[in-house]
C-alpha cells in the first residue's frame, strides 16, 4: 500500500489542531485503562502508594457525585484548545428554534458515530458557542456508567459535564428547580456505533422509549438532533448483520456494555491509515422542541404517541436539512 505522507510545510495551526484531536482520541480509547493500571501500579509497586490510598478515600467519599450532577468545570470547557478541535473537522452547531431556559430538555443526539465527536465538542465544550446560541441552558452529555468506575478518569470526564447514562443521573438533572437543564442522550448508544459507516443513515430508535418515558415523567421537552457528517469521519470494516464479525461484536457488546467497531481513518504524519479522524465537516442541527406535559405514570399509549411524534420530528429535521450538507436527495433515515 502506498503511503501518502503529510507535507513538511503544513501550517502550525493545523499541527496544533491535529495534536488536540490526537489527545482527545487517546482519551477515549486508552486513558481509562491507563488510569486503572496507574492506580494499582502506584499502590503495589512504588513508594508513592499513598497517592492511591488517598485517592481511594476520596473516591469512596465522592462515589455518588457522577449521579448527582457530576462536577462540570466551566473554565475547562471554555479553553481555547477546544476551538482547535472544532476547526480540525470543522464542527458547527446549528440552531433551528429557541429553547426556553425556564424549561428542562431531553436532547436526543443522532447518530452515535464512532466516538461522538459532534456531541462532545458541541455539548461538553464552548467551542461552538452552545451557551450563546441557547442562553440560560446547561448541557450534560450522558456516557456509559462503566467509565465512571475508572479512578482518575472519572474526574477527568466529569469536568467536561459528562454524567452516567442511567435513569438516576438524568432524573437528578431534570428535577432541578428553575429549569435550564439540557440532558443530551446519544439514543442509539453503543450498538449504533456498529452501523457508523460513511453514507449510512441508520438510526437505532424504533424500540428506544426509555428517554421518552424519562421526559414525560419530568415534564421535559424533547428535542431531536441530527449530526450530519458524524458517520463520515471514520471508515469501519464492513460488518453487515448476519456476518461472523457482527455476531462477535454484538455478543461482546451485550456482555461488556461497550461496542468494539473496527474503525480506521488517517494517521498523524500520513493520510493513508491510522486512528485519527478524517478532516470532514460535522454539522450538528438542533431541532424544534416537542412540548411534553409532566406525567409521573405514563401509559404505554403515552409512550407510543410521543415516540412516534419524536420519530416524525427527527425525520422532518433530516429531510429539511440534508440538502445543505451533501446528503443525496434519495437518502432517508433508516430506523432500527
Amino acid at each position: 500500500m502506498k503511503i501518502n505522507f503529510a507535507p513538511i510545510d503544513v501550517p502550525l495551526v493545523r499541527r496544533i489542531q491535529t495534536a488536540v484531536v490526537l489527545q482527545w482520541v487517546f482519551s477515549f480509547l486508552a486513558l481509562a485503562p491507563i488510569c486503572i493500571i496507574l492506580f494499582f501500579f502506584l499502590l503495589c509497586y512504588t513508594r508513592f502508594w499513598l497517592i492511591s490510598v488517598l485517592y481511594a478515600i476520596w473516591w469512596y467519599i465522592d462515589w455518588d457525585t457522577p449521579s448527582l450532577g457530576g462536577r462540570k468545570v466551566p473554565f475547562l470547557c471554555r479553553l481555547r484548545v477546544w476551538e482547535y478541535m472544532r476547526d480540525y473537522f470543522p464542527i458547527k452547531l446549528v440552531k433551528t428554534a429557541d429553547l426556553d431556559p425556564r424549561k428542562n430538555y431531553v436532547l436526543g443526539f443522532h447518530p452515535h458515530g464512532i466516538l461522538v465527536a459532534g456531541a462532545f465538542t458541541n455539548f461538553c465544550t464552548e467551542a461552538t458557542g452552545f451557551s450563546k446560541l441557547f442562553p440560560g441552558l446547561r448541557s450534560n452529555l450522558l456516557m456509559l456508567p462503566l467509565w465512571f468506575r475508572a479512578p482518575f478518569f472519572r474526574d477527568y470526564i466529569m469536568s467536561a459535564g459528562l454524567v452516567p447514562s442511567d435513569k438516576e443521573s438524568a432524573s437528578y438533572l431534570l428535577q432541578r428547580k428553575g429549569g435550564g437543564n439540557a440532558v443530551v442522550i446519544a439514543v442509539g448508544g453503543a450498538p449504533e456505533a456498529l452501523d457508523a459507516h460513511p453514507g449510512d443513515y441508520t438510526v437505532h430508535l424504533a424500540n428506544k422509549k426509555g428517554f421518552i418515558k424519562l421526559a414525560i415523567e419530568h415534564g421535559a421537552d424533547l428535542v431531536p438532533i441530527y449530526s450530519f457528517g458524524e458517520n463520515e469521519v471514520f471508515d469501519q470494516v464492513e460488518n453487515p448483520r448476519g456476518t461472523w464479525l457482527r455476531y462477535i461484536q454484538e455478543r461482546l457488546q451485550s456482555i461488556m456494555g461497550i461496542s468494539l467497531p473496527l474503525f480506521h481513518a488517517r494517521g498523524v504524519f500520513q493520510y493513508s491509515f491510522g486512528l485519527m479522524p478524517y478532516r470532514k465537516p460535522i454539522n450538528t442541527v438542533v431541532g424544534r422542541p416537542i412540548p411534553v406535559e409532566k406525567n409521573k405514570k405514563p401509559t404505554a399509549e403515552d409512550l407510543d404517541v410521543f415516540h412516534q411524534r419524536y420519530m416524525d420530528e427527527l425525520t422532518l429535521l433530516f429531510e429539511e436539512h440534508k440538502g445543505n450538507y451533501g446528503v443525496p436527495e434519495d437518502a432517508h433515515l433508516l430506523f432500527q
